[in-house]
């Protein structure tokens, strides 16, 4: 390491450390509640999932398996029904802006048939389904407008039926679904709109969620004085991300953070940490906590973009930091969906702070920004001459992701899902092994 390399460590090192005793004199309750003890304990690799196209038979799930879904009715009364291998209890409640349905169960593996979802009938127009936590399974329906849920149950097997969730929806009007919702704003996991739900199985017993001010967890201390590198797969679980061509940015974003942590961890330089490193959803705010929470020197979110139809075309990866005003209309529109991530996954679980216009917050904000836009310079350097750039490949705005104040962060788009031949270089091994070789090397370089 050069001189001017120690220089800027050195910067960063005493960065953090003023910054982290002056932020917890003025901002603790925010900085450290909710910190997810969870990136402390992640697996280091998906070992023992079958390859694609493996002939290994698969043991029997040992969670309750979803296998078909259907929709009836009209748009004055609608049911869903979803069919279980096991009887399996749930608990659903309603939520307005947007009108949707809640479904919290047991983790369960959903074997839908490919589109499930996308099609709409009566009062639901889509819905989605995914894990949002070890254990734990959601199902949101996405409504065409105010609606009640008459019923809500889990049927035993009879008459050649498989057990079966059965949701029965009423179109009401605005006044009358206000009548019956709660005065808070922002719902708890504590149901909404209560239904009985019968089943003969044992009550649903989820791992708890934050609600309020949850207990701070830190990074149990460590001699280790690497240098630690976040690496956040965008979206996970019930939310997809951009899909295409039958891709989901979810899986692509993934495949890809691992073969980065593979790759730094190989060179043993820095210490990784991973936000996820399996299908499970991770709120936004969450993200940015477990950077703090381990003292990262280096966040990086890894996403995959797409326009919308009739929007034009776009190619190329981007790489994002924040700002308060977004540098195009294209950063804006980005920075709007990326930051939905959360309501995508049913309930809003984080909190934003009360005041950041903190002066010591605003220091540290700017400090840690002109280091994360000297990350940036480094990775678009390093990325030209394996990957194919946009034409404006730096770029700004308001992400959620990206607001911790004293981490340097950056938003990498690794391409476009809407263009063809950037979804083919995103399913490529060749193109990953190179374009992860070239984030590695601005790694490098900016340490």
């Amino acid at each position: 390491m050069n001189f001017g390399k120690r220089a800027r460590v050195a910067s960063r090192t005493g960065h953090n450390a003023r910054w982290g005793t002056a932020l917890v004199c003025v901002a603790a309750a925010w900085c450290l509640d909710g910190a997810s003890s969870r990136a402390g304990n992640v697996e280091s690799s998906l070992a023992g999932l079958p390859s694609i196209g493996s002939s290994t038979v698969e043991a029997p799930s040992p969670f309750p398996v979803a296998s078909e879904v259907r929709l009836a009715g009209d748009e004055q009364q609608t049911r869903f029904i979803l069919d279980f291998d096991r009887a399996t209890p749930v608990r659903a409640f309603v939520l307005s802006d947007p009108y949707r349905v809640v479904v919290d169960l047991p983790q369960v593996s959903f074997h839908l048939a490919a589109g499930a979802g996308t099609a709409s009938r009566g009062l639901i127009k889509a819905f989605r389904y995914g894990l949002v936590m070890p254990g734990g399974s959601r199902i949101v329906l996405d409504l065409t407008g105010p609606a009640k849920m008459a019923s809500a149950t889990v049927l035993d097997a009879a008459n050649g039926q498989p057990p079966r969730l059965v949701i029965e929806l009423e179109a009401v009007d605005k006044a009358a679904f206000a009548a019956a919702a709660p005065p808070e704003l922002r719902p708890s996991l504590s149901p909404i709109q209560t239904v009985a739900v019968t089943t003969p199985a044992s009550p649903l017993t989820l791992p708890a969620l934050p609600d309020a001010k949850p207990a701070p967890t830190i990074a149990p201390p460590t001699t280790d004085a690497r240098p630690i590198v976040v690496i956040d797969p965008g979206h996970g679980g019930i939310d997809n991300g951009t899909q295409a061509g039958g891709e989901s940015e979810k899986n692509l974003v993934l495949g890809f953070a691992l073969a980065l942590r593979d790759r730094i961890e190989k060179a043993g330089k820095y210490r990784v940490v991973m936000t996820r490193t399996d299908d499970t959803f991770i709120p936004l705010g969450e993200r940015s906590k477990i950077a703090r929470s381990h003292a990262a020197a280096l966040f990086i979110s890894i996403h995959a973009d797409a326009l919308p139809r009739g929007e034009g075309s776009a190619q190329g990866a981007t790489i994002y930091t924040l700002s308060e005003k977004a540098s195009d209309a294209e950063a804006e529109r980005l920075a709007d969906s990326e930051n939905k991530a959360d309501a995508i996954g049913g309930v809003n679980l984080t909190e934003e702070p009360t005041d950041v216009a903190d002066i010591l917050i605003d220091l540290a904000q700017r400090e840690t920004r002109t280091f994360s836009n000297h990350f940036a310079r480094l990775l678009v350097g390093e990325m030209k001459t394996t990957a194919r750039m946009h034409k404006h490949p730096l770029k700004s705005a308001g992400f959620k992701v990206l607001k911790a104040p004293d981490v340097p962060s950056v938003l990498l788009e690794l391409g476009y899902v809407s263009d063809k031949s950037d979804l083919q270089q995103l399913v490529s091994e060749a193109w990953r092994t190179k374009t992860v070789g070239a984030v590695n090397q601005a790694i490098d370089a900016f340490f």
